[in-house]
C-alpha cells in the first residue's frame, strides 16, 4: 500500500547506478491537466467570471494555493481560498470520476519498473484526496510511496516533494530520475537535485544540464532512464 511515510527502499536495481524514478502524475501519467482549467473555468462561471485563455499558462502545474491565489486576484471573485480549494477539488474529482485517460506510454512504464523492482514515488501538487483517486487507477502497487502537495510545507517548484520522496526510497537525488511535465515540477525536480525528463504538456520546455525533453512518455523506459545515469559518470 502507498504511504506518505518515507521507508527505505532498495538503493540500486541490477547493478544500475539509477537508484529510483520519481514521477510527476497530472499531465505526465493521466491526460488531466486540461481537466484542471475545465473545471476552473466552469468555477469561475458560477462566479461570473470569464478566465482569460493566457491564465492557463499561469496555473498550470502549481500548487493549488497558488494557481486558486492567482485566479481570485486576476478576477476579483468574492471568495476565499479556502472556499475556492474546495469547490475546485469537488470538481476535479467528479470529473475524473467520469473519466481518468492515462498517457500514452504510462502503463507500460509502471509496469516495467515494478518489474524491475525499480524503487518508484508519485509526487505531485495535487492534494491526498485527489491523488488516492487516481492511484486506485493507477495501481497502488507500483508505487512505494506517493507525495502529495498537501502534506508538504512547501511544494513544487521548492524542492521539498522531491527531496522527500528520494529520501523515502533511500535513494541519493543525484541518482534519482524525474519525469514532469510542466516548468513547475521541473524546477522542483532541478532545485533538489534530480535528472529530469520533460515531456511538456501546455507550456514548452528547452533542453538543459541534466534535463532532457521528450515529446512523448512513450519515448521513456527503463534503459533511457537508466542511460541518463550513465552520461552522468
Amino acid at each position: 500500500m502507498t504511504s506518505t511515510v518515507p521507508a527505505l527502499g532498495r538503493r540500486t536495481a541490477e547493478g544500475s547506478t539509477l537508484q529510483a524514478v520519481l514521477l510527476d502524475m497530472d499531465g505526465t501519467l493521466v491526460d488531466t491537466e486540461g481537466f484542471w482549467w475545465d473545471v476552473e473555468v466552469e468555477v469561475f462561471a458560477t462566479l461570473g467570471h470569464t478566465l482569460d485563455e493566457s491564465w492557463r499558462h499561469v496555473v498550470v502545474g502549481g500548487p493549488m494555493t497558488r494557481s486558486a491565489g492567482f485566479l481570485i486576484e486576476a478576477t476579483g471573485a468574492d471568495i476565499t481560498l479556502a472556499e475556492l480549494t474546495v469547490l475546485l477539488n469537488d470538481g476535479f474529482e467528479s470529473r475524473i470520476g467520469r473519466s481518468l485517460p492515462l498517457m500514452p506510454g504510462a502503463a507500460r512504464l509502471l509496469a516495467e519498473l515494478h518489474t524491475h523492482a525499480v524503487p518508484t514515488a508519485l509526487v505531485s501538487a495535487s492534494h491526498r484526496r485527489i491523488i488516492d483517486r487516481v492511484l486506485s487507477v493507477l495501481g497502488h502497487h507500483h508505487f512505494s510511496l506517493s507525495i502529495a502537495g498537501d502534506e508538504v510545507s512547501r511544494t513544487k517548484p521548492h524542492p521539498d516533494p522531491y527531496l522527500l520522496a528520494a529520501a523515502g526510497l533511500g535513494a541519493d537525488p543525484a541518482r534519482c530520475a524525474v519525469v514532469e511535465d510542466t516548468a513547475t515540477g521541473v524546477a522542483s525536480a532541478e532545485a533538489a537535485g534530480c535528472h529530469v525528463v520533460a515531456i511538456p504538456s501546455v507550456a514548452p520546455i528547452v533542453p538543459a544540464e541534466r534535463r532532457t525533453v521528450v515529446t512523448s512518455l512513450e519515448q521513456v523506459d527503463l534503459t533511457f532512464l537508466r542511460g541518463l545515469m550513465t552520461e552522468m559518470l
